[in-house]
C-alpha cells in the first residue's frame, strides 16, 4: 500500500515524499484513514513505527481543509510516552 491510497492531499503526499516515506507502517496504514474519517483511535506500537505520523498527518489534513476562524481548540492529542515524557 502507498501513502496515497490513505487519503491524504497532495501537499502532505509531497511532504512525505519530500521526507523519503514511500510506505506507510502498519500504524499508518490502519489509524490515518480512520482519523480522516472523525473517528476517535486509541493505538499503540513501538517506538520508531510512525506513530506521530499517524495521527499528525490526518490532523494537519483537517486542519487545513477546515479554516474556521476560531481560537477554540480545534484538535486533542494524548501521547503519553516514554520518550516524551522523559
Amino acid at each position: 500500500m502507498s501513502f496515497q491510497h490513505l487519503g491524504l492531499c497532495a501537499p502532505l503526499l509531497r511532504a512525505v515524499e519530500a521526507q523519503g516515506h514511500t510506505t506507510p507502517t502498519p500504524i499508518q496504514e490502519k489509524a490515518i484513514p480512520k482519523v480522516l474519517q472523525g473517528s476517535d483511535i486509541l493505538a499503540g506500537a513501538k517506538t520508531g513505527t510512525g506513530k506521530t505520523a499517524a495521527f499528525a498527518l490526518p490532523i494537519l489534513q483537517h486542519l487545513d481543509q477546515d479554516k474556521t476562524n476560531t481560537r477554540l481548540p480545534r484538535a486533542l492529542i494524548l501521547t503519553p510516552t516514554r520518550e516524551l515524557a522523559a
